[in-house]
């Protein structure tokens, strides 16, 4: 990425903040979804949303700046990007998890990242995901989100790796089970352990039975850092683990990892990661800047630290590979046979 060097760059960073407002009030608005069946004019859609002809106007306007919609006499219609990611039941639809998860959930926990680096936070400030998950309100929102933000991801994981060997998966920290139940269906013989708090596991229960997996799916309820784990598996998978536990828990979960797995079975870690030099990418660095928000003892991955930390706890054939662009990667060890 180059280096800043203009005043209306600075200004494009500063303001970023109401670009997100324009797409989450949108979304909450259904506008994409209103738009899908073709153009549409600001008087139709503010009668379809309730609201005034030139509020949605307003808005409209904005998200045309950001190239989230066209507009051509008087009438607005859904960028291919929209119709393909923020229209209700499209094939990749996500709005649900911008709306939710980073609308109503993550957006507002960024006003405590001046206190999260400065380690004054108040008692009353979510510092964990224990005490977040404590809430069985907000675990749903936020688990109902996350399960189909992390469908896509679980889908390219399943069609890169050969699991057809593989019995027994350890998931720790597995949320809803969106990756566990998208690599038992691609997998017939494998079993999943998810390890994950009791309000978490609650819903991901329903998922489960959703999908007609309660003989292969299973639940572990409790920490992932301290619960006791079942050995011997043959893949043990820790998915946005990391940038959600104090960065002083990363070795030891590595090691338990290693501990837990048969000879010969694969580590998967998939998280927020950034190049060895730390220059970005620069929506990892923004996601690892999240979540110290919620959990001030956070440490960014970087690769050149990851892949010495495994190696480091025995593994071998240690490699480490893009997963969602310019987000996240997946890092993969083996323990010797």
């Amino acid at each position: 990425m180059s280096l800043v060097t203009e005043a209306d760059e600075i200004s494009d960073i500063a303001f970023a903040f109401m670009g997100s407002k324009a797409l989450f009030t949108a979304l909450e608005l259904n506008l994409f979804s209103l738009m899908a069946d073709g153009p549409q004019t600001a008087a139709a859609l503010g009668a379809a949303t309730g609201l005034h002809e030139d509020r949605v106007e307003t808005l409209l306007t904005a998200l045309a700046g950001m190239g989230l919609v066209s507009v051509r006499d008087g009438r607005y219609a859904n960028s291919p990007g929209a119709e393909s990611f923020l229209v209700k039941g499209a094939k990749y639809d996500f709005g649900d998890y911008l709306k939710l998860q980073v609308g109503q959930q993550m957006y507002p926990l960024m006003d405590q990242i001046g206190g999260a680096l400065a380690d004054t936070l108040d008692e009353d400030a979510t510092d964990s995901y224990a005490k977040w998950f404590s809430d069985a309100e907000q675990a749903r929102l936020y688990s109902q989100s996350q399960h189909a933000g992390s469908l896509g991801p679980a889908r390219q994981l399943a069609r890169a790796l050969d699991l057809s060997g593989a019995r027994h998966m350890l998931d720790v920290g597995g949320g809803t089970g969106a990756f566990a139940i998208t690599l038992c269906k691609a997998n017939p013989d494998l079993h999943a352990t998810i390890v994950e708090f009791p309000n978490v596991a609650a819903l991901g229960r329903e998922y489960v039975e959703k999908a007609g997996l309660t003989d292969r799916i299973t639940y572990l309820e409790g920490d992932g850092r301290d619960t006791a784990w079942p050995e011997d598996q043959d893949v043990v998978l820790m998915s946005y683990l990391f940038s959600g536990v104090p960065g002083e828990a990363h070795e030891g979960l590595i090691a338990g990892a290693f501990r837990h797995l048969r000879p010969g079975g694969r580590f998967l870690l998939h998280d927020f990661v950034v190049d060895a030099d730390r220059s970005g990418p620069k929506l990892a660095a923004l996601w690892q800047l999240q979540h110290t928000a919620f959990t001030p003892e956070a440490r960014s991955l970087d690769t050149g630290w990851l892949t010495g930390a495994l190696t480091g706890a025995g593994f071998e054939n240690v490699t480490i590979r893009t997963m969602i662009p310019e987000m996240t990667m997946l890092a993969e060890g083996t323990k010797p046979a």
